[in-house]
Order: C-alpha cells, then sequence, then structure tokens
C-alpha cells in the first residue's frame, strides 16, 4: 500500500500528467481508507481550479468582457 508521502507525490504528479492504471488504483484504495489523504486531495482540487478561475477571468475583464 502506498504511504502518505507517496500519494501526496501522485496526487501533484497526476497535475502534470496521466497517471498509470496501477498508480489510479493504489491511489484510489489509499484514499478511500485516509481521510487526511482524501481532504489533501479535495484542497488540492479546490487550490487548482481557483488557479485557473484565476487565469481565466483577469483575461476577460482587460478585453472588456463581462
Amino acid at each position: 500500500m502506498l504511504t502518505c508521502r507517496e500519494v501526496t507525490q501522485l496526487l501533484s504528479e497526476a497535475q502534470e500528467r496521466k497517471l498509470t492504471v496501477a498508480e489510479r488504483l493504489r491511489l484510489r484504495v489509499h484514499l478511500a481508507m485516509c481521510r487526511g489523504c482524501a481532504n489533501f486531495k479535495k484542497q488540492m482540487s479546490f487550490l487548482h481550479d481557483a488557479c485557473r478561475q484565476f487565469v481565466i477571468e483577469p483575461a476577460s475583464k482587460e478585453r472588456g468582457e463581462s
């Protein structure tokens, strides 16, 4: 089973590359059992979405779009 450290590393890598089937399966098993890592994943997703929104909205406002 993956350690919490390995899970956080894989979650970070998943932002940059597609994980293998084996990596995704091991990650899913760990996340089902570890509340801390599941919470970390939610936080990463929130930050990723917030950053994406921040980049999109200012560019739209600069062009005069609403």
